[in-house]
């Protein structure tokens, strides 16, 4: 039980970052705590609920509706949160969510939220440049939607998704490597498009596959080839 309390609790977002410990006690209180599992779906898409869900351990996803199509937006992690768009607007909620790997979460009352928000600059800060953030990625994704094709939205994605690869300049690391549908999934195609050009990069050098990992061999390189397809639509 002590082992669970101390899961259970606010202390580690950084939302609340400047908050002092009897507030993040008050809060804790103020939450309804929930275990999920891996698979779960915890939020459905235009789901009426307004809370705001705090990720205390574990990792979900964002999946949009479009076009009939299930796209994957974006994954939260531990420490972040997710609901706040209709806290703030109090409309259904305009995605859905799934949990990645089991979860612990905080279910907070949207009137707590904003209130809490409303109480604290760092906080209110800090979902304001959060909501900025969600604009510019949105914004992105809808250009690339709109002025990419499929190949390209898979370049786009993988630069998206890799970090650069220790001692090795010019290269890039994804790993643990996406499946091929979660991949399909990010930009809005079939798993077979995805299969067939991954391939295509791998027989023209860009990719190299081994185990754990996807490396990109040359990031200048297939940043430009994104940049001039988008240059050419």
């Amino acid at each position: 039980m002590a082992a669970q309390r101390k899961t259970e609790t606010l202390a580690g977002i950084p939302l609340f970052r400047t908050s002092p410990a009897k507030a993040i006690t008050t809060l804790d209180a103020q939450c309804m705590w929930r275990h999920a599992t891996s698979g779960q779906w915890l939020l459905d898409y235009q789901d009426a609920s307004n809370d705001v869900f705090f990720v205390a351990a574990g990792a979900v996803r964002v999946i949009i509706q479009s076009g009939g199509r299930e796209v994957l937006f974006r994954e939260i992690k531990a420490g972040q949160f997710f609901g706040e768009l209709a806290a703030i607007d109090r409309q259904p909620r305009s995605s859905g969510i799934v949990a990645v790997l089991d979860v612990i979460l905080a279910r907070m009352p949207a009137t707590v939220f904003i209130a809490t928000i409303n109480a604290h600059a760092d906080a209110c800060n800090q979902l304001l440049a959060l909501l900025a953030g969600q604009i510019r990625s949105l914004t992105n994704r809808v250009h690339e939607f709109a002025t990419l094709d499929v190949p390209h939205r898979i370049m786009a994605e993988l630069l998206r998704l890799s970090r650069p690869e220790p001692g090795q300049p010019g290269r890039a690391i994804i790993s643990p490597p996406p499946i091929h549908a979660e991949i399909a999934a990010r930009v809005s195609t079939r798993r077979e498009a995805v299969v067939r050009h991954l391939n295509a990069m791998e027989r023209d050098g860009l990719i190299q596959r081994r185990r754990g990992a996807i490396a990109l061999t040359d990031v200048d390189r297939l940043r430009r080839l994104v940049d001039e397809a988008v240059e050419d639509a």
